[in-house]
């Protein structure tokens, strides 16, 4: 008999989460009703947003309840199917949960080609930290060529597509990282024009260093002092843009947030949030510029990949502690 291991939110974390916020559960796999589908999950996305989407508040999705599968990213292979768009054989990519299996309607899944790409990439730089970086900086961001353009989290996976496109567009990229290995990355493997390692240097001098004309984008990750040191550099009609706040996210009281707000005022400035999936119904288009650009050798992808869903807390505390570089992934197929 075939179990399925399912990771289960087990209770609602203040700061940040431990090991026993979730339980690692085993269960027999469901049987497949008429409209539906069978998914061996062989990865999963593990994002900075897993830990807003526990707490019980109003947000732009619904937070996962206790007791449900930890919601999460996915790409696997069709195994079993009764759904008139999907076969047995098919890769699909959706939001299959932390999960060995998922069973579902197909409701935002969709197929891809494993050929063309290696299945991460697909839960990376051409699933939706890659679409959040198109659309950010692109549709939010409105980049111009010979603008400059600060990002965040540069090494992430959101922010070293960010840079990426922004330098493809024919701008001028400055990216923030923790460490000399990312600004490394960032500066050698990727070609940013100039790199700040927040870690190791006050990010006020380095980014009046990298950034002297000032900041005409700003693609936020990251909130807290950051955004404040960015703000204070910013360029009349200057564009922040809101995708996420992981220093904050673990905070047990207030959010802090900027006190540099007037710099908006002063320069006629926009601040604005973004969430990926107001963007859905252009993904497609997205994705084959995108793939175009990575045939070219224009746009590199890179995933950091741990393997076992037993080892799905430990690889998740990841997000927080910077051990990881780009998309982090976790193998959950057991060979």
């Amino acid at each position: 008999m075939t179990l399925n291991k399912q990771v289960k939110l087990a209770k609602r974390p203040v700061g940040m989460p431990d090991e026993n916020t979730w339980t690692l559960e085993s269960s027999e796999l469901p049987a497949v009703g008429e409209g539906q589908m069978l998914i061996k999950n062989h990865f999963i996305s593990l994002d900075p947003a897993m830990r807003g989407w526990m707490n019980d508040v109003r947000s732009y999705i619904p937070p996962v309840q206790i007791g449900e599968v930890m919601r999460a990213g996915s790409i696997g292979e069709v195994i079993e199917s009764k759904h008139p768009k999907f076969k047995v054989g098919d890769v699909v990519s959706g939001w299959g949960g932390v999960q060995q299996y998922s069973l579902t309607d197909g409701q935002g899944y969709y197929s891809v080609d494993a050929s063309l790409a290696p299945m991460p990439t697909y839960i990376g730089t051409l699933g939706m930290p890659g679409m959040t970086a198109y659309f950010g900086i692109l549709e939010v961001g409105k980049i111009k060529e010979g603008e400059t353009v600060l990002v965040s989290g540069g090494a992430g996976a959101v922010g070293s597509v960010v840079g990426q496109i922004a330098k493809i567009k024919g701008c001028k990229v400055v990216g923030i990282a923790g460490g000399p290995e990312k600004c490394k990355y960032m500066k050698e493997e990727l070609g940013f024009d100039g790199v700040i390692d927040y870690k190791n240097e006050n990010i006020h001098a380095g980014i009046k260093r990298e950034l002297p004309k000032g900041i005409d984008v700003y693609f936020d990750n990251v909130g807290g002092e950051i955004l404040d040191a960015a703000l204070a550099r910013i360029n009349m009609k200057a564009r922040i843009v809101i995708c996420g706040a992981i220093s904050q996210y673990n905070n047990k009281e207030n959010v802090t947030g900027p006190s540099n707000y007037l710099a908006l005022l002063v320069n006629r400035a926009s601040m604005t949030g973004m969430v990926v999936m107001d963007y859905a119904q252009d993904y497609g288009k997205a994705a084959m510029e995108m793939g175009m650009w990575m045939a070219q050798g224009k746009l590199k992808s890179k995933e950091d990949v741990y393997e076992g869903i037993d080892n799905f807390y430990d690889t998740f505390k990841r997000l927080f502690s910077g051990e990881k570089m780009g998309k982090l992934v976790l193998k959950v197929l057991e060979d």
